[in-house]
Order: C-alpha cells, then sequence, then structure tokens
C-alpha cells in the first residue's frame, strides 16, 4: 500500500513549534543517555576541553543515528498502521530536506553565537587579568609564580641532601617516627619500669574462707560467669573466645563496684603528686619525682580453675580512661595488676624513653648547620611541588619541647636549652632560609605553632624558676630572631600567585581534584562536580575573571600587614574581610573558583599576631629576670633594661606602640599587648565564659611566672 502524503496549506506557528520542541527533547534525550552511559560505564578521564569536545561530537553523531532509526520506524508505522493526517504532517515535517536545512541552520547560528560568547568573554577575562597585574604591579606585587621558585643549591650546603633529612621530613602523611613515638610505647614502657602495683589478685578454692579484713573485694568465679561474692547478683560474664583472647562484657553493677575501689584506693594517693609537674605537648602530665606509693586493692577471687591472664584484665577493662595496664603472675595462685589510671609519666621515665631518638636528634643537629634547605622536585607545577613533612615536623618538636619540660622539672637548664634550641633551628626549615621561596601557607603556620611551643617552654621553665642568667640571654638570642609576619605575609603572596598559576595551567580534572571531589576518575562523578563542570564548559575568560578576583581582594586583606612599620592592623583586615564575604556571598562565575580557593586570613593573622606578641612578651620577661637576678628588684620602666640587658625593646605589634608594663604592689609585674580590640583594657584578662580562647576580648596579657593558654 503506497501513501501519497498531501500538499496542505502551512501550520499555525503553535504546531510548529511544538513540533520543533517535540525533536529537540528527543534529540536532548538521547544526547543525555549517551552521557549517563559513558559515565556510568568510563573509568577513563578526559583532561582536557578538547577531548570532552570530540566526546560530545561523537555524542552528536549517536544522536543523528539513533534519530535516522527513529524515522525509519515512524516510516514503518505509518505504512502499516496508518497515523492520522496530523502525525503524518508532522513526520513529513521532521522528515524533510527544508526542516534539514533549517536545523542545520540553526545549528549554524547557535554555534556562530557560542563562538562569538566564548571569544568576548575570553577577551574580558583576559583584560582583566591583565589590569589587575598591571595594578599589582605597580604597588611592587609580583604575581608570576616563577619568581617564587627556589635557585638550585649545592648538594654539600643543602639540609635535605644530608643523610635522612630528605626521608623524615619532606612530603605527607605519616612519619618515620609516629610508631616508635606512640604514646602507648611510651604508656607500656612506664608500665613496665614501675614498681606501684594498683591490685594484688589472689585465686583461691571455692570453699576456701576469706576473712573480711583480708580482702577489699571478693569474685566467685565459675562456667565463665564471675559473680560477686557477698551478693551472687551482680554478674560479670566473661565468654572465652580462644586460648589468648577473651571477650569480655562487665555488669553496669559489677563495673561500678570495682570503679569505686579503684576509686577510693588508687585516686586518693595517685593525686598527691610529690613535687612539680608540668601538662607536655601531647596532652600528658609531666611529673619531676614519682607517685607516692599507692595501697594496692586486695581482690579474691574463688574459682574451681584458674582464669587466664586475658580473661583477668576483663575485670579491670572498663576502668574510666586506662592509658595502660601489666599483668604478671607473682606465685601459683596470686597475679599483680599495674593500671595506669591517668596519663602521666615521671621526667626521668620520660627521658629514658626518649633516649632512643638521641641519635636521630645529632643528625638533625648536624644537618642543620648547611645554610641552604632546598626540597627537590618540580617546582613548575604548584599544587605537585614538594612540600615539608608537617607531621614529622610537629612531631619532632613535640619530643623536644617534653624533653625540655623534663629538663627543667630536674633543674638542668642548660640540657632544656639544648633541647629548645634545636626546636628553634627546625623552624629555619619552614621559613626555607636563606631564600624564603616558596614560603606556602601551611608552612608558615606550622612555623607559628611551633614557634608558639617554643615560647611554651620558655615560660615553664620561668614558672619553676628553673633557667639560669647564660640560658637567659640564649633565649633572649634566639626570640630576637623570631619575626613570623614577613614569613605569613610571603605565604599569603606565594599561595595567592600559586593559585592563580594553578586556575591558569590545570585541566578540569585536576581544579576539579584540588578544589573540589578528590575522586575525578569516573566521568559521571565528574559530572555531578560542578567544579569540574564549570572548568570544562565555562569560557576560559572566565578562569581569568576569578584570577583577578582572588588577586585583587587577596591584596586588600594583607594590607593589614603593615611590614613597614611592623604591625597588624585588625580593624582594617575586619572591614576587608567583610566586604571579601559579601562579595563572595553572591553566586557568580567570576568568582567561583576564588571563592573555593579562598583561605582564613583573619584567623591566620590572629593566630600570628598573638604568637609574636608572646615572643615578643618573653624576650622582654627573659631581660627583666635577669635585671631582678642583678638587682633583686624589676626596675620601674622597662627603659632601664636598655641596652644592659637588651639591645632594643620589641614594640606590641598591635597598635606599634610599646608594649604596656608596670610593676605591682606584691613586687612582680604586669606586661601585656592591648590585643585584638586594639584597646588598653589595664592589662584585663576577663576572656569569654562561652570560649575561654577567645582573643577578642581581652589584653593578651604575660601571666607572672605562670603558663598562658596554649
Amino acid at each position: 500500500m503506497n501513501f501519497n502524503i498531501p500538499k496542505t496549506r502551512k501550520s499555525p506557528l503553535v504546531v510548529r513549534l511544538i513540533q520543533w520542541a517535540c525533536l529537540m527533547v528527543v534529540a536532548l534525550v538521547v544526547f543525555m543517555a549517551g552521557v549517563v552511559l559513558i559515565g556510568r560505564f568510563q573509568s577513563t578521564a578526559f583532561d582536557s576541553r578538547g577531548s570532552m569536545m570530540i566526546y560530545c561530537l561523537v555524542d552528536l553523531i549517536v544522536v543523528a543515528v539513533v534519530m535516522f532509526f527513529i524515522t525509519r520506524i515512524w516510516r514503518l508505522l505509518f505504512s502499516r498502521f496508518g497515523i492520522s493526517t496530523l502525525l503524518e504532517g508532522f513526520y513529513h515535517r521532521l522528515s524533510s530536506r527544508c526542516t534539514l536545512r533549517r536545523g542545520l541552520l540553526g545549528m549554524a547560528g547557535l554555534m556562530t553565537l557560542l563562538a562569538l560568547f566564548y571569544t568576548e568573554e575570553n577577551w574580558r577575562g583576559k583584560r582583566a587579568w591583565e589590569r589587575c597585574k598591571q595594578e599589582l604591579e605597580a604597588k611592587g606585587e609580583v604575581l608570576d609564580w616563577s619568581a617564587y621558585i627556589p635557585p638550585p643549591v649545592p648538594d654539600d650546603q643543602n639540609f635535605f641532601k644530608a643523610p635522612k633529612m630528605t626521608e623524615w621530613f619532606v612530603g605527607r602523611g605519616g612519619h618515620v617516627f609516629t610508631k616508635p613515638a606512640d604514646l602507648n610505647s611510651l604508656a607500656d614502657f612506664v608500665l613496665e619500669h614501675t614498681t606501684n602495683n594498683a591490685v594484688e589478685l589472689t585465686v583461691v578454692s571455692p570453699q576456701a574462707p576469706v576473712a573480711a579484713e583480708e580482702a577489699d573485694l571478693v569474685l566467685q568465679y565459675k562456667n565463665s560467669v564471675v559473680t560477686l561474692a557477698e551478693s551472687g547478683t551482680d554478674v560479670a560474664r566473661i565468654t572465652v573466645k580462644g586460648k589468648n583472647e577473651a571477650a569480655v562484657y562487665v555488669d553496669p553493677a559489677v563495673r561500678a563496684r570495682i570503679n569505686k575501689l579503684a576509686h577510693d584506693f588508687i585516686e586518693p594517693d595517685t593525686n598527691t603528686i610529690a613535687g612539680t609537674s608540668l601538662l607536655g605537648f601531647q596532652d600528658f602530665t609531666l611529673l619531676a619525682k614519682p607517685l607516692n606509693p599507692i595501697k594496692p586493692v586486695r581482690v579474691i577471687v574463688r574459682a574451681e580453675t584458674m582464669p587466664a591472664t586475658n580473661e583477668i584484665a576483663g575485670f579491670f577493662v572498663n576502668y574510666p580512661a586506662p592509658s595502660g595496664m601489666r599483668i604478671q603472675s607473682t606465685s601459683s595462685n596470686s597475679f599483680h595488676v599495674w593500671i595506669n589510671p591517668k596519663s602521666y609519666t615521671v621526667a626521668a621515665d620520660y627521658l629514658a624513653w626518649s633516649e632512643q631518638f638521641e641519635p636521630d636528634f645529632e643528625l638533625m643537629r648536624a644537618a642543620l648547620k648547611r645554610p641552604y634547605a632546598r626540597m627537590e622536585g618540580d617546582y613548575g607545577l604548584p599544587f605537585a611541588m614538594p612540600i615539608p613533612n608537617f607531621v614529622g615536623i610537629r612531631l619532632v618538636a613535640q619530643m623536644l619541647g617534653q624533653r625540655a619540660q623534663c629538663h627543667l622539672l630536674l633543674k638542668q637548664p642548660e640540657q632544656a636549652l639544648h633541647e629548645l634550641t634545636l626546636i628553634h633551628e627546625l623552624c629555619h626549615l619552614l621559613e626555607a632560609r636563606p631564600t624564603g621561596k616558596p614560603m606556602t601557607l601551611v608552612a608558615a603556620m606550622i612555623n607559628v605553632a611551633v614557634r608558639g611551643l617554643y615560647v611554651g617552654v620558655v615560660s615553664d621553665g620561668l614558672q619553676l624558676q628553673a633557667w639560669r642568667e647564660p640560658e637567659l640571654a640564649a633565649i633572649q638570642n634566639q626570640l630576637g630572631e623570631v619575626n613570623l609576619p614577613p614569613n605569613v605575609l610571603a605565604a599569603f603572596k606565594s599561595s595567592r600567585a600559586a593559585h592563580c598559576r594553578t586556575f591558569e595551567i590545570s585541566t578540569p580534572t585536576e581544579l576539579a581534584k584540588l578544589f573540589g571531589e578528590r575522586e575525578t576518575t569516573n566521568l559521571w562523578r565528574k559530572l555531578k562536580n560542578p567544579v569540574f563542570l564549570f572548568c570544562t564548559f565555562a569560557p576560559r575568560g572566565w578562569i581569568y575573571q576569578n584570577m583577578a578576583s582572588q588577586a585583587l581582594q587577596d591584596q586588600k586583606l594583607v594590607e593589614g600587614l603593615d611590614l613597614t612599620n611592623r604591625v597588624v592592623i585588625p580593624h582594617e583586615l575586619s572591614r576587608q574581610n567583610q566586604r571579601v564575604e559579601v562579595m563572595y556571598s553572591h553566586f557568580s562565575p567570576y568568582t567561583f573558583l576564588a571563592r573555593t580557593a579562598q583561605f582564613n586570613t583573619i584567623r591566620a593573622t590572629q593566630t600570628l599576631a598573638q604568637n609574636q606578641t608572646m615572643a615578643n612578651e618573653a624576650l622582654v620577661v627573659c631581660a627583666l629576670e635577669r635585671y631582678h637576678m642583678e638587682h633583686g628588684q624589676y626596675p620601674k620602666a622597662l627603659e632601664a633594661l636598655v641596652p644592659q640587658f637588651v639591645e632594643k625593646l620589641p614594640q606590641d605589634i598591635i597598635g606599634g606602640q610599646s608594649l604596656k608594663y608596670r610593676c605591682t604592689d606584691d613586687g612582680k609585674f604586669l606586661l601585656y599587648s592591648i590585643g585584638w580590640n586594639e584597646k588598653d583594657d589595664g592589662g584585663s584578662t576577663n576572656l569569654s565564659k562561652d570560649d575561654p580562647a577567645d582573643r577578642n576580648l581581652a589584653d593578651w596579657v604575660w601571666s607572672y611566672r605562670a603558663k598562658f593558654v596554649r
């Protein structure tokens, strides 16, 4: 049967629009189906706009082929079943040469408009970036990343070419010291060397008589069930899983009884610390002397068979926050149990345990005599360049700080200064001396934190009155070298240049990994990542617009650091930060990436200002203590320290004036900075009750012979 489609008059505009809409919907559905299928089953990454465009072209060809088969099927339906005149006319228009010609012309027009749009946006973005560079370069700023790449240095003068230094201090993740320096290792060491046992446990037969004065707790063990012998109702069930393993469930009533005994017999004695103590930098207490001897808890267990050691441990495993336990058999039926109820270590024990790292510390000291510190790697790609192992540096600094604290507790100031000096010299790695290139923001802030740790040890020694005049003079010289603002400012500028360079040269996949989801090997995951979609389909000019936006906004923020006068200007930082937050609060393709890459300038600068202030105050306090040693009293004014005890007094980093100082009636002194609110509150330390670390509400006061909050 042959159907001849009769000529009809021109369809109304609404009908034609519906026909075109149907055509576009079908094409779009087919195209997206291709995207979904490829995204689901392909793991190959499209790392460039060109490869993505090739993929889209292939998908369009698939769309054309599918549409061809759809028309064939449509024609078959016409011939077999007959279709209404309206649908026949619709098909005729879809498959006619006129429609094809119009479609091609429409696509050509659309592509031309897109090309013009991309060209115009690329031109505008490039022009905005060039204007931005000219504006900042006129102020002396450098945005060219190549200016931040460190020059090569001779191997024999490079710290990182010394034995072990690259292995220990380059890269991300864990550190070679992490496992041996684990606090569990320290707890085991302490338990192995303690003789202060907490529990004396004896196993007797079920019928053995036990006098009330012979035991503090009597338990009954039978068929893997432990009960309190007095009542027989409170149960702690032990299910033995293997020869050397037991899964223990302790009933709350039994746990409460055992814990009460531990509290009544152990806590009062262990809290009676003989001598002074300090809080270590890994949150455990360092003691000058061993704890007072304690009266062990006497536990009698009635049992037909001898419990295994791991079953006995099950009685005490629920003691609140034990840091270690050791059980040792003393005879055929008795045991001694050592429990470390608090996180504490005797200074002598910590020094003995950490002595295993002394050869490594000596290697570091020898390597630090080399004047340069340049890591090997590709600095052309900011996101791939080598970085210091911050985990390792922090761990080593904490261990050295705790060793120094131990020496101070034992009245060994010379040895404490020896450890403290290594912390000071390790900071040179983070400062990338002597070139200062490249100074990353993370390195600068780790340096700020380690300097705070250093000042903490100095404060501990002053609290204990352990420093002597020679050590105080040496510490003053080291504190005089602490100048954190230039490093942090250099880090701000280096990070700005690094971000701009990264935006400029990175593929969409790399940018998505850096600023979006880290898992970007699957195309479907990429298509759900807004950063990837933006970088793939946005005009290149939008990337340049983001580069210009971030560079200009960062410039406003870094101007809150006035290196000419060596001050921080909090109100200027806050004002500019508010403007940046307002700008980034509204979506714009010109700030999309810049907002993602923005760092917390206020918090970084605030931390910098406080730790620099504490370093400055520590320098002055060392001079004050030296003055006191010679004159028996503190001076009426800081100017009396110059030049004998200090060559030049440091200024307050907030505002640039002198630090506030006055003697008090009790023969002590008050030394403080006006703090982040830029207002002299008379040395007030009334911090927020909700946030004791709030730095906005009080002056930054040096506590007389007492530790400040770390």
